[in-house]
C-alpha cells in the first residue's frame, strides 16, 4: 500500500500540485468580495489540485525518456517501467483534467475554471512539450502555471480582475525561474545528461546567477507593493522576512556560484513562497 501511495504521489507530482493548490487559496484570500463557503473553497482547491496533478502526470508520461537519464527522476513510475506507455494513460489524465475543470466551474465559476485550465495547459503543453527541450528560457514561460492558480482563486471570489491578486500572480511568475534555475544548478550533471537546456546549465555562471539575483530582487520588491493596496502588517512581516532571506541567499549565490549555494538558494525560494502564502492567508483571517 505504501508503495502504491508513493507511486501516486510521484505520478501526480503532488508536491508541486499542492503548492499550486495553496497558491489558489492565497488568491482566494487576497481577493475582496463575498467569501466562498468552506465547502466551496475546499472543493475549488481540490479542483486546482486535480488539474495540476493531471498536468504533472502528463509531464511524467511525456518525459519518461529523459527521466531515465537523470538521477533525480529515474525512480519515477514510467522511467522505472512500473507503468507502461499507453493511450489509456492519456485518456485517464484528460478525464482527471475534465473532472477537475467541471468541479472548478461548479464551485468557482467559468472564469476561475478558465484560469485553472490555462495553468494546466501552460505546464502540460507549453512548458513540457513546446519549450523544455528547446530553449533555456523554458521555465520563464512555465512560471505562468502558478500565476494562473492565484488568478483562479481570486476569480472564484470575484471574476473582476483585482490589483492584489494580479500583483501576487506576477510575484509567482518571477519566483519560478530562480527557484528552478537554482535546482538545475545544483543538479547540473542531471540536466546536462538529459539534454535539457536550463539557463543555469548552459550559460556562464555570471549570467545565470545574475538572472537569479535580478528576478529575486524584482519579486521581493513587488511582493511589498500589496501593502499599499490593503494587505496589513502580518503579510508585510512575512513577505519581508521570506523575501529578505531569499534575496540574501541569491546574493551569496551570485558571489560564489557553488552547487551547495544553489541548493541553499533553492531552499530559500521555498521558504519565501511559504511565508508569502501564509502571510496572505493569515492577514485575510486577521482582517
Amino acid at each position: 500500500m505504501s508503495t502504491l501511495v508513493g507511486q501516486v504521489v510521484s505520478l501526480l507530482k503532488l508536491r508541486i500540485s499542492v503548492a499550486i493548490a495553496v497558491s489558489a487559496v492565497a488568491g482566494m484570500a487576497a481577493a475582496t468580495g463575498p467569501a466562498l463557503s468552506p465547502v466551496q473553497a475546499a472543493a475549488f482547491t481540490l479542483a486546482v489540485l486535480g488539474a495540476a496533478g493531471a498536468a504533472g502526470a502528463f509531464n511524467h508520461y511525456y518525459e519518461r525518456d529523459i527521466d531515465t537519464r537523470m538521477t533525480r527522476t529515474r525512480r519515477r513510475p514510467f522511467a522505472r517501467g512500473l507503468f507502461r506507455a499507453s493511450g489509456w494513460w492519456i485518456a485517464s489524465f484528460a478525464a482527471l483534467l475534465v473532472a477537475s475543470l467541471a468541479l472548478a466551474a461548479a464551485t468557482g465559476g467559468m472564469i476561475a475554471a478558465l484560469y485553472v485550465f490555462l495553468g494546466a495547459l501552460t505546464y502540460g503543453v507549453v512548458y513540457t512539450v513546446w519549450l523544455k527541450r528547446r530553449t533555456a528560457w523554458n521555465i520563464v514561460v512555465g512560471g505562468l502555471a502558478g500565476s494562473f492558480a492565484v488568478l483562479a482563486g481570486a476569480a472564484a471570489v470575484d471574476p473582476t480582475p483585482q490589483v492584489v491578486p494580479i500583483l501576487l500572480a506576477i510575484v509567482l511568475f518571477l519566483w519560478t525561474p530562480p527557484h528552478f534555475w537554482s535546482l538545475a544548478a545544483a543538479r547540473r550533471d542531471d540536466y546536462a545528461a538529459a539534454g535539457v537546456p536550463m539557463l543555469s546549465v548552459n550559460a556562464p555562471d555570471r549570467v545565470w546567477t545574475l538572472a537569479i539575483l535580478l528576478h529575486t530582487a524584482a519579486l521581493v520588491a513587488l511582493s511589498l507593493v500589496p501593502l499599499g493596496f490593503g494587505l496589513g502588517p502580518i503579510y508585510g512581516i512575512a513577505a519581508a522576512a521570506g523575501g529578505g532571506y531569499f534575496l540574501w541567499r541569491s546574493w551569496r549565490l551570485f558571489r560564489k556560484p557553488t552547487r551547495s549555494a544553489a541548493m541553499a538558494n533553492f531552499g530559500a525560494s521555498l521558504a519565501q513562497l511559504s511565508l508569502l502564502v501564509v502571510g496572505v492567508i493569515a492577514d485575510a483571517a486577521w482582517r
